[in-house]
């Protein structure tokens, strides 16, 4: 299925313009099933230019709905479908960064009639809407218009859908790559891990998704980043493991780039998780805590994605632990902190409380903040239907895991236990376990 888009806009860019305009075909491939089309609200002044090539004006636009009015409907009527368009990394970048302005991370495959035109109709002496609309006797009476162009996409969409002599995967023409189109058709839209190879037979890169097919083919559409297209274009082979559990293919991603360290992870890594947790003694014998940006050389405590989450789990290790804000970096003072002078400090700011009593207590909030329990399993979902998966954890410290079939009870500790692959414990792992946790309801069997 396929949502044919077109949008008008402030302007040229995606982080400085909004969309004023926006229309959407649904196509199964031989008609269209489904259609939105919506003025939007700018919430800012279209420039003259944009008016005089629009149409659209102030006026038009200041009873129309704002894009978080229609952002669900268009998520909706999107879901699992490819979007296309004319030049579709203009459109698809404008809607991107509007519900990025929301908070929602707005991910579609796409396919670009541009590459398509060129592809399978070559020789043209313009690939331009108009021009291409123009050469090939498509109408489109109301140019420079949502609705008019994306009409005209759609018809064009059509006529390349009925070129005979066209690739069996439509939505693999223009991207490059050197991945054949039949492993891509292949791989799976389940739960797990997947492998990238260079032409070398060499690793490298390591992904999870909860859909396998989707997130590599969102891969090899990514024309954002320079590091991503230089990986796409390196790619030959790719190979993956389904999991059925988020948990483990979380778990085991970070076991294989740790073990295997893929060139195009590093940077990946990099941008996940920004800040680490770090800990050093002063010239007067106490441990300081302190969030600050990744460094390569060190191993970080714990790591985050934002300076803010750092400073919150901070925050309540201070108040759990009765910790110095001063000595965590988070109450700039040269004497007493905040939380001393309301009795939640013992006084190590101001040299009162002993290193040696307070290090013990930084060493246990870091050692304890773990695990709500300290042996338990995490149970899931498995591979199929009949199958389980299960997560280790004794003495606070990850085991591995491993898959069990039937239902999972409490009379069976033993089977278990037997299950369990051993994988390598560190921190990171336990900060997977415990974020995703804290954010999905879990089956938790203690033992």
């Amino acid at each position: 299925m396929y949502a044919i888009v077109d949008i008008e806009t402030t302007g040229l860019s995606p982080s400085n313009e909004k969309i004023t305009e926006i229309a959407i075909y649904i196509h199964d491939g031989r008609k269209i099933v489904d259609e939105f089309s919506s003025l939007v609200n700018p919430e800012k002044k279209i420039p003259y230019r944009i008016i005089h090539m629009t149409g659209i004006n102030n006026q038009m636009v200041e009873g129309a709905p704002k894009f978080y009015e229609i952002a669900k409907q268009l998520v909706e009527i999107t879901e699992g479908k490819i979007i296309v368009g004319h030049n579709v990394r203009f459109d698809y970048g404008f809607i991107r960064n509007e519900f990025k302005s929301l908070g929602y991370n707005y991910e579609r495959k796409t396919l670009d009639t541009v590459k398509l035109s060129r592809k399978l109709i070559p020789g043209r002496k313009s690939y331009s809407l108009g021009k291409l609309c123009k050469d090939l006797q498509i109408e489109n009476s109301a140019r420079h218009r949502a609705t008019g162009d994306a009409m005209a996409t759609t018809k064009l969409f059509e006529l390349l859908l009925s070129i005979e002599d066209k690739p069996e995967d439509i939505s693999l023409v223009g991207i490059q790559s050197g991945l054949n189109g039949s492993i891509v058709k292949d791989l799976p839209s389940a739960t797990g891990v997947y492998y990238f190879y260079d032409k070398d037979k060499e690793l490298i890169y390591v992904g999870k998704s909860i859909n396998i097919h989707d997130r590599v083919m969102s891969h090899l559409n990514n024309n954002l980043h320079k590091k991503a297209i230089e990986m796409r274009n390196r790619l030959v082979d790719v190979d993956f493991q389904i999991t059925g559990s988020e948990l483990v293919a979380l778990l085991l991603e970070s076991d294989e780039i740790k073990k295997n360290q893929p060139k195009y992870n590093q940077s990946q890594k990099r941008t996940y998780f920004n800040y680490g947790l770090y800990s050093f003694v002063d010239d007067d014998g106490y441990q300081n805590l302190k969030i600050i940006r990744l460094i390569e050389e060190l191993s970080p405590l714990y790591t985050y994605s934002s300076l803010q989450e750092g400073k919150d789990h901070l925050t309540n290790l201070c108040e759990e632990f009765s910790l110095c804000q001063k000595l965590c970096g988070l109450y700039n003072t040269d004497g007493k902190c905040f939380h001393y002078q309301i009795n939640d400090c013992n006084g190590a700011c101001i040299g009162e409380e002993l290193p040696s009593e307070y290090n013990a207590r930084v060493e246990e909030s870091l050692n304890n903040y773990q695990f709500k329990h300290q042996n338990f399993f995490v149970v899931g979902r498995g591979r199929s239907e009949d199958e389980n998966s299960v997560v280790k954890i004794q003495n606070g410290r990850y085991i591995g895991f491993g898959y069990l079939q039937n239902d999972i009870s409490g009379d069976n500790h033993s089977l278990m236990h037997d299950c369990i692959t051993r994988y390598r414990d560190n921190k990171e792992v336990r900060r997977i376990i415990i974020s995703y946790i804290k954010k999905h309801k879990c089956k938790i069997v203690e033992y």
